[in-house]
Parts: C-alpha cells; structure tokens; sequence
C-alpha cells in the first residue's frame, strides 16, 4: 500500500489544502494529513481544533486520516510508513523552501520521496496566512474556506 504523509500546519485548512489532499487520494492508497506543532509559529487553532476542522471537512472521504505530530516531518514519515511526502507549490516563491525542505527530508529519511502538486489555477494564491487576515478584518473567505471552518474563524475573531 501507498501511503503519503501531507504535513502542514493547516491554521486553518483552506480549499488550496483540500484540493491538495483529494488530489492526493487519486495517486496514493492512504493520505495522512500531519498537522504539525511548529514551535515557532504561533497558531490562531489549536491542535486539536485544526485536526477536528480537517475532519469535518473531509467527511465522505476514505483513505485518509488526521494525526498531530511534534517531530520532524521526515520522523513522523518513518513512524507511519510513508512512501511520499505531498507538498502544494503555489508559486516560484515557495520552491526554494519547499526544495531546500526536500532534500533535508530525503537525507533524514531516504524511504519517502517529496512529491509536489501544483495547487487548481483558482487556489494558487491561497494560504492561511492570507484567510485570517481577511477573516479578522471581516471579510468575505467563502471562496477560499470550506463553511466548518469560516463559521470558525467567524468565531475567533467576535
């Protein structure tokens, strides 16, 4: 069996994600969504939160499943056996990131090999970053966010 990790922070998870993850589905047997706890950023959800978010959006969905993880992405690839680590690359700006994490990866763990997606035309501009600003200054993101999660944000920022 296939099995490809998809990490990210997912705070929250957005449309360019889902995308990600269904496209994912289609190429691999199982996807892993690993929401990772990255000290150095400061989460708006919690961890448990994004993965109860990242659950309800994805109902009706098999062949995935949602775990929290504190250890490096290529650590958490070998504890559940992947054999790929699914990464979006939205733009030129994101590749020399994503290249440089890839290849940390492959020598950390030379088993999974990154594979990238490029995001649908209409998500490649996409990210959380972006969602929270908008939502917190009360904005429109049903373009960008499943209903679970905008009535979230809606939530966090009263």
């Amino acid at each position: 069996m296939k099995k490809a990790l998809y990490p990210g922070s997912f705070d929250p998870i957005t449309n360019g994600h889902i995308d990600i993850i269904v496209r994912g589905l289609e190429l691999f047997d199982r996807v892993v969504v690993g929401v990772g706890v990255n000290l150095a950023k400061e989460t708006l959800f919690t961890l448990d939160e994004r993965i109860e978010m990242i659950n309800a959006v994805m109902a009706g969905y098999n062949n995935f499943e949602v775990v929290g993880y504190t250890s490096l992405t290529a650590q958490f690839a070998a504890q559940i056996g992947a054999s790929a680590i699914l990464r979006g690359l939205r733009a030129i700006s994101d590749f020399e990131y994503e290249f440089q994490m890839a290849l940390a990866n492959r020598e950390l763990f030379p088993k999974a090999e990154t594979v990238f997606l490029m995001p649908s035309l209409n998500n490649v501009y996409l990210n959380s970053t972006m969602v929270k600003t908008i939502a917190r200054h009360g904005g429109d993101i049903s373009l960008f966010v499943h209903p679970i999660v905008a009535n979230r944000l809606a939530g966090k920022f009263k």
